[in-house]
């Protein structure tokens, strides 16, 4: 998309979910990362997808993964887009500013009480 400041490249996907074995988000990875290397470099990237990730508080990843997510513990897929992001120095803007948790949560489980928050914002820093 060309802008009046800025051009922008967006990507759109699904990641497996975490029972999926590591082929599949390996083949996933890859992906994006290609999606990443063909897009101009001067354009700012943003990334709409279904990483199927639970991203937790921890102060470690502060400066790529804001403290608002609604999750406090960090799953197998959320270490796996934090490395990414950390690698592609690319922020995780949809943990960065505060919300009600009935925003943040995208999807809920049969039981009815737990919800999480699974689709996530990538944006060059």
């Amino acid at each position: 998309m060309r802008g009046i400041l800025f051009n922008y490249s967006t990507v759109n996907g699904h990641v497996p979910t975490e029972t999926t074995d590591d082929k599949e988000k390996d083949v996933f990875l890859d992906s994006l990362e290609t999606a990443y290397d063909i897009s101009p470099r001067n354009y700012i990237k943003i990334a709409f997808c279904d990483f199927n990730a639970q991203l937790g508080k921890e102060a470690v990843y502060f400066p790529t993964a804001g403290k608002y997510s609604l999750h406090s513990l960090m799953d197998d897929n959320g270490s796996w887009l934090k490395q990414f992001a950390v690698s592609w120095n690319i922020i995780i803007g949809s943990t960065f500013y505060p919300h009600k948790d009935i925003h943040k949560s995208i999807c809920r489980k049969p039981d009815g009480v737990t919800f999480n928050q699974i689709d996530l914002i990538l944006i060059d820093k």
